[in-house]
């Protein structure tokens, strides 16, 4: 058989480094031990199959093989694994068990050394060669010794050769594919070592990048939760407080001479006020606006077309097409809220005589359209939202794109202005009756369409 190189196991892992260090004081001292061994076996028997001659030849062998061993023991640190010095102290150990062997066959204790040693001793080609060699000596001796004296002997030879040659290979073999496992397991661990440290570099990296992502999306977050509130001020407090605005303006002029149409105004100042703040209330919760809490999106569209009307006494007409059905309260408020900024404007900009609002039911989209026949203006030279602190178009596109739609707007001096909101139709599960479509008139009464 043949020992694990050194290089086998794992530096580090008790198990396999004390067996390494055994291995190691084998290599170290048991040669001294094995030819000490064979000399007192060989030398018990040395009157019954040795001459005096054969024995003082065998006593200078064994001296010269403590020698070589002396030798080998000085070397053996600073040689490496196949170098031409161990292959001299291989081969001249063989020679040297052959031909005690061939003088005592008790010496072929000595001569096994060479099973254990070969592969660290020879190159890897020799190997088989060294193994067959040493087969050859063992056989001859447990044949009777060498040579053989008869015909039986020969055949015990053979016989014996055969055995111990395919021994040594099989072990050799074995030994090898054990070796071959421990290196790929050895590879193995050390680049699930290496694997370990980038997977924990990698760790601590994404740790670094994930705190950065949420300050990230704490402050994203504040700012889109100002963007919303700036938007809902504008959309409820603003427009509301323009409506205030505007009645106290009617009531100062005609508080002299016409008191009951004073009177009137100042109570649509107060129904206006009231609403702005239970609006205000809504816009502070995120609530949808007040308009939805007792009807669908097509019935607060069609109160919100007559009560501009009203309030700026201007012909507006609301028409509904398609199939009529509930849809998610956030795409319901988001139109609404669209449908109220576009009327805002044209009330306060168009000086419009006649407005058209057209909510849109599509397989799979919502569509609001509001027109007028106002003075218009030029989109391109319209100020950006935010540059004046208004909230207008810009105001509109966002609220659209963050619910997946968008909104157009086409208009030119003179020519009018109409304001296009496309939106996914999201139904609202709760409830999935469709509604019969209609169509709000100037007297902003619903009729079948």
């Amino acid at each position: 058989m043949t020992s694990p190189p050194r290089s086998s196991y794992p530096s580090g892992a008790t198990g396999p480094r004390s067996i390494e260090d055994r291995w190691e004081q084998f290599y170290r001292y048991g040669p001294y031990a094995v030819l000490t061994l064979s000399v007192l076996v060989g030398g018990v028997a040395a009157d019954l199959i040795m001459t005096r001659t054969e024995m003082y030849v065998a006593g200078a062998l064994v001296v010269a093989a403590y020698g070589l061993q002396l030798w080998w023991g000085r070397a053996r640190p600073r040689t490496a694994p196949g170098a031409p010095a161990g292959v001299a102290y291989y081969a001249a150990r063989t020679v040297l068990a052959f031909a005690l062997s061939w003088l005592n066959p008790f010496f072929a204790i000595y001569a096994a050394l060479n099973y254990f040693d070969v592969e660290p001793l020879l190159p890897k080609r020799f190997v088989r060669a060294g193994l067959l060699t040493t087969a050859a000596t063992l056989a001859g001796s447990q044949s009777g010794g060498l040579p053989p004296a008869s015909l039986m002997n020969w055949v015990a030879f053979c016989v014996l050769y055969i055995v111990n040659a395919t021994l040594a290979l099989f072990f050799w073999h074995v030994g090898m594919r054990e070796e071959e496992k421990a290196r790929v397991q050895a590879e193995t661990i050390a680049e699930l070592e290496r694997t370990n440290l980038r997977l924990e570099e990698a760790m601590a990296e994404n740790a670094a990048l994930h705190a950065q992502l949420l300050v990230q999306a704490r402050e994203a977050g504040v700012d889109d939760e100002r963007r919303r509130l700036a938007a809902e001020i504008h959309d409820t407090l603003a427009q509301g407080l323009t409506g205030i605005i505007a009645q106290l303006q009617v009531v100062t002029s005609l508080s002299d001479r016409d008191p009951e149409t004073a009177r009137l105004h100042l109570e649509r100042a107060a129904a206006l006020a009231r609403h702005s703040l239970g609006e205000a209330r809504r816009s502070v919760h995120n609530l949808a606006p007040v308009a939805l809490e007792h009807d669908e999106l097509a019935g607060a569209l069609g109160k919100t077309v007559a009560g501009w009307a009203e309030q700026h006494r201007v012909r507006a007409d609301f028409t509904v097409t398609g199939t009529v059905e509930p849809v998610h309260d956030e795409i319901a408020a988001t139109l609404l809220r669209i449908a109220g900024e576009a009327l805002a404007n044209a009330g306060r900009h168009s000086g419009a005589s006649r407005v058209g609002v057209t909510l849109s039911f599509m397989d799979d989209e919502l569509t609001l359209d509001v027109r007028d026949d106002g003075r218009g203006f030029d989109p391109a030279t319209a100020t950006p939202a935010g540059r004046t602190g208004g909230f207008g178009l810009g105001g509109m596109r966002a609220r659209a794109e963050r619910i997946a739609g968008a909104v157009e707007v086409e208009s030119e001096p003179g020519g009018g202005t109409a304001v296009s909101a496309r939106v996914p139709l999201v139904r609202n599960p709760v409830n999935s009756t469709p509604v019969v479509p209609g169509q709000v008139g100037p007297d902003r009464r619903t009729v079948p369409s």
